[in-house]
């Protein structure tokens, strides 16, 4: 029998996706990442979550010339990155996928705001 996997961080992933959103409401789906980022900003502020925004992370077994840079870092426990395209690709995945390992965290989340319908994806670091 299949044991249940415990959801990660549910109370902070609820918050984080109701301010995800309440900016997809007020800005619709062709603003800017840089317009995302600076509302939700503000939005992180107003919340008292800690937060650090473009965070610098390290390359896995390569030396610091080269790093991966997450758009939120929230109070140290969830990435989320923002996208603002057509489609979320399969090297959008990977890319979160590099930022959990390179920074040890668990949970991260991706969000695409040119969609219609917001649709905050979880990405989990498998281990």
């Amino acid at each position: 029998m299949k044991k249940k996997a415990k959801l990660l961080y549910p109370e902070l992933s609820y918050i984080i996706t109701g301010l995800l959103f309440k900016i997809h409401n007020a800005l619709g789906q062709f603003g800017r990442e840089k317009q995302y980022g600076d509302m939700f900003c503000s939005l992180l502020k107003e919340s008292g979550l800690r937060f650090e925004r473009e965070k610098i992370l390290p390359v896995v077994g390569l030396d610091n010339r080269f790093t991966n840079k997450v758009d939120f870092v929230i109070n140290d426990l969830i990435l989320v990155d923002f996208k603002a395209k057509p489609l979320i690709t399969r090297e959008d995945f990977s890319q979160m996928k590099r930022y959990l390992d390179a920074g040890s965290y668990k949970l991260g989340i991706l969000v695409n705001f040119h969609q219609k319908f917001l649709k905050p994806t979880r990405v989990v670091k498998a281990g």
